[in-house]
């Protein structure tokens, strides 16, 4: 289809983010609807215990990271550690984000958070060394939504990790996988599984049962509208938005490093994309999750037309390793499509 342009529509294909890396660094804090975050405002189920006790576990872990490290040569006889790392294991919308963010407000010093995707896309970009030296030392490095995909993410992150626990720095992480549980599926983990292993023994795992508390349902629809839909909800935007063919946009993405896809939409309140269609290529659905994750945080709004996003992963694709990262990535286009209406 063809949209007319309008005075505050671009292109997101004409966007070419350049960032430092202290830019790319300095983007590491908790999304905008997690900035009032903390343990106080946290609301346990009452019917799993376990929420309450996660609570109890973060606020205990938040002293261990305020406590001073006690000298390699002191002559007192040094209090048993506590593992450098906790790890919250549980299924979507039982408040581990929120959970993680409050440790973060409650950090003093330098801190950062960030999905795992933007930590190893921070990696890729500055290059192993220079991302280390800009972490090294932090007071915590909080990670959300923990996976490893493929082997050498799995070596980078253990390696870098070693290095920042090594330096005094505290790990909180989250996912919904248990940490000897990592790459399962994805690729051959018996083969990585000393540095599997090694990643896992960094953290005490603390489990978070209980439902989505924002009662998303996964198997409803994302908002797909007709041509004369998208172009009134594209003129009735008043801020910044683009609009671009849908495989446009699946192939700028592939000259954008990910790292800087928060940049790529920075200053956006919504995003049209024209002629959505199933995906064929599992690297050009995996940029689409890290775009689609960026825009949540952003809570950017979506205006599509052509298939519904809910529907543009293959079941081939979701019978994957990978079929966390996608559900995600669909439920998160729901709620994005569905604000815009």
């Amino acid at each position: 289809m063809t949209v007319e342009p309008t005075t505050t529509a671009a292109r997101l294909i004409d966007r070419q983010p350049g960032m430092t890396a202290a830019e790319l660094v300095g983007h590491l804090s908790p999304p905008p609807q997690f900035a009032g975050a903390s343990l106080e405002n946290y609301v346990p189920d009452e019917r799993y215990p376990s929420q309450a006790a996660a609570v109890e576990a973060m606020r205990t872990f938040s002293s261990e990271v305020a406590a001073p490290v006690r000298g390699l040569f002191s002559r007192r006889a040094a209090a048993p550690v506590a593992k450098p790392g906790v790890y919250l294991d549980g299924g979507f919308g039982v408040g581990k984000t929120h959970l993680l963010a409050a440790l973060w407000h409650r950090t003093r010093g330098r801190k950062y958070f960030g999905t795992f995707i933007e930590y190893t896309a921070i990696v890729g970009a500055l290059g192993y060394r220079e991302a280390v030296a800009h972490f090294r030392g932090a007071a915590l490095i909080a990670i959300d939504e923990f996976e490893l995909d493929d082997p050498g993410d799995t070596m980078v992150m253990s390696r870098l990790l070693g290095e920042l626990v090594a330096s005094g720095s505290r790990i909180a992480a989250t996912s919904n996988t248990p940490p000897h549980a990592l790459g399962e599926g994805r690729f051959a983990a018996q083969d990585f599984l000393r540095e599997i292993n090694a990643l896992a023994d960094r953290f005490t795992t603390v489990r978070i049962d209980g439902e989505d508390y924002r009662k998303r349902d996964i198997e409803g629809h994302a908002v797909a509208l007709t041509d004369e839909e998208f172009a009134a909800r594209i003129a009735a935007e008043t801020g910044g938005v683009t609009v671009d063919p849908f495989r446009d946009v699946l192939r700028h993405l592939a000259t954008v490093h990910p790292s800087r896809y928060v940049g790529l939409i920075s200053g956006l309140d919504a995003i049209g994309l024209t002629d959505v269609e199933v995906l064929s290529n599992q690297t050009d659905a995996l940029r689409l999750v890290a775009l689609v994750d960026r825009l949540y945080d952003a809570q950017v709004r979506i205006h599509a037309t052509g298939v519904p996003l809910d529907q543009v992963f293959p079941d081939e694709m979701l019978a994957g390793g990978y079929r966390k990262k996608y559900l995600r990535a669909t439920s998160r286009m729901i709620a994005l499509t569905t604000a815009a209406n």
